[in-house]
């Protein structure tokens, strides 16, 4: 019996599924509370709620030009919205309580793509809290804080591209 039981310990703690999940450096693992609001405006003028992108995965970026590290990382989510456009990743920026003309200035030579949701007053970023910029959260399909990524990341890298690409797998 005594043998049995070694056997089955070590039959299982040989599975990899056992095993803690293996992130990207950066990115921690939050414990899946329901993700606060967020209901803001883009720079279109255009309206965009966290309670209408249910169903898919969201990758919230908080940021603002002033951050070097935001200035540093923002190409590399310019780089990768075209492969993730359409793949059940959503990828929203926050622009924390800066002017449109600064915003718009900025958008339009570092990501011309990206159009930055505007959080003018700053309240947004205050209710989630991002503990500095640039923040990256992850909301799973069912709206749950999953991951956090705490400032700038090489988000076209492979390992951070395949982090995102199991995102949508799962």
């Amino acid at each position: 019996m005594k043998k049995l039981f070694v056997f089955l310990l070590l039959l299982i703690s040989a599975f990899p599924c056992y095993a803690k999940e293996k992130l990207p450096k950066g990115i921690m693992t939050l414990n899946g509370e329901d993700a606060p609001p967020l209901l803001l405006k883009d720079l279109d003028e255009q309206q965009w709620n966290i309670d209408k992108a249910s169903g898919h995965w969201i990758f919230l970026h908080f940021w603002a030009s002033w951050c070097g590290p935001c200035r540093k990382e923002m190409p590399t989510i310019q780089a990768i919205f075209p492969e993730f456009k359409d793949s059940g990743l959503e990828i929203v920026l926050v622009n924390t309580a800066e002017s449109e003309d600064t915003v718009f200035n900025f958008i339009g030579i570092v990501a011309p793509d990206l159009n930055p949701l505007m959080d003018i007053d700053g309240l947004a970023t205050e209710r989630w809290q991002p503990r500095g910029l640039p923040a990256t959260f992850f909301i799973d399909p069912k709206g749950k804080l999953r991951y956090l990524a705490l400032g700038g990341r090489p988000w076209d890298k492979p390992e951070y591209l395949a982090f995102l690409k199991n995102l949508i797998k799962k």
